[in-house]
């Protein structure tokens, strides 16, 4: 069954068969390496606390906001749509959807920015580096080795989310030199798995962050009719309020600006594989341009989508007073934990520096409830 899959899968795919992982493991034959790195995500204990974590509501605001869990589902989702449409390998594809959040802090974006500045002296804060640092270092299930162990594909794909990686820095302070073991070639492009998971991520975002700012009344469907793309689906399904509830409207518009994205990302991605003579999988991890991308039109789109959100959204004063409050906890756990370590850690192996780390590690990983019962107890 494996070899049949390996001869259908497109030329410029990710093989089936891994180059490896850092530690040797024997092979099973119910299961591909790239199964296997999606079922350690899924049985993770990162993965598992995502669905307590802020997409952009705290998660204590309402039960049908989405988390960062079901966010990385829709992802998984958006990316296997698209992979399966260029035949390439769909389980890596699968797998980097819902491993790439994996870093984020409780309290969404804002907690990851009072984290990077507790952690200034100490080597910063990146929840795409925590994400690598989980996977090598944190989760822990295996008798032979510490982390998850997966493929050195997978590793390059979550290394790559946002592309090839020129300055270094940041990534050997926070992870340590030489922990990837000079297996990542950080210059060379992603694989268009890891481009089609990077851009199904900005799709499900941007899509599914209208819908609940819309369900929560932060603003109308009014408000969005002078942006490109959304004004002619509004337009369309306006009409139908005097039939259908507004949820129903709202639900049916945000499954048409989805469809549309996917649709213009196959078209321009057809187009750039023509135009850079991209023929193998070699071609892939040269290229000087990124392949799988939007098209002008939808860009612009984009760009007027995650403007208008961060105004009326992200930065709107409901969800500010709850994510400014999220900043003030991450900074007092980070401040008591630190003058009393011994209290919430085991530190007696650490010196000063790893110490910090530790203490960042175990902040990272609170679900937006711990962390707001654990300062609590302390404040």
């Amino acid at each position: 069954m494996q070899k049949n899959s390996i001869q259908s899968l497109s030329k410029l795919a990710v093989p089936l068969k891994s180059k490896g992982r850092f530690f040797k493991e024997k092979k099973t034959y119910l299961r591909t390496d790239f199964q296997r790195d999606r079922d350690r995500i899924i049985h993770s204990t990162a993965f598992r606390r995502l669905k307590h974590k802020t997409q952009v509501f705290v998660n204590t605001s309402g039960d049908h906001f989405r988390t960062r869990i079901t966010h990385s589902l829709e992802v998984a989702q958006i990316s296997r749509t698209l992979s399966k449409f260029f035949n390439l390998n769909e389980d890596l594809c699968e797998t980097l959807s819902l491993a790439h959040d994996l870093g984020h802090t409780p309290f969404g974006h804002a907690g990851e920015e009072e984290l990077n500045n507790c952690m200034k002296k100490f080597g910063g804060f990146d929840h795409n580096i925590q994400t690598i640092r989980i996977i090598l270092f944190l989760e822990n299930r295996y008798y032979g080795f510490n982390g998850l162990n997966l493929t050195i594909e997978t590793l390059d794909g979550l290394l790559k989310h946002n592309g090839p990686i020129k300055k270094k820095q940041k990534y050997n302070k926070i992870l340590g030199k030489n922990s990837l073991k000079n297996k990542i070639q950080f210059l060379t492009n992603p694989s268009l798995e890891a481009q089609i998971a990077s851009i199904s991520d900005d799709i499900a975002y941007n899509s599914h962050d209208l819908e609940d700012g819309l369900k929560s009344n932060l603003f109308k469907l009014k408000d969005l009719e002078k942006i490109p793309v959304l004004k002619n689906i509004i337009f369309k399904h306006k009409k139908k309020i005097h039939n259908y509830s507004i949820d129903l409207v709202i639900r049916q518009i945000i499954r048409e600006v989805i469809n549309e994205m996917v649709k213009d990302v196959i078209a321009s991605t057809q187009k750039n594989l023509k135009k850079y003579k991209i023929k193998s999988l070699n071609d892939v991890y040269r290229s000087k341009y990124p392949i799988v991308v939007f098209s002008k039109k939808m860009q612009k789109f984009d760009k007027k989508i995650k403007s208008f959100l961060r105004r009326k959204m992200y930065y709107h004063d409901s969800v500010r007073i709850n994510t400014n409050k999220g900043k003030k906890i991450i900074k007092k756990l980070f401040t008591s934990i630190k003058k009393n370590p011994n209290n919430y850690l085991n530190v007696g192996k650490y010196d000063n520096l790893n110490i910090a780390r530790s203490i960042c590690d175990f902040i990272a990983g609170m679900t937006d409830r711990y962390a707001i019962n654990l300062y609590n107890k302390i404040k």
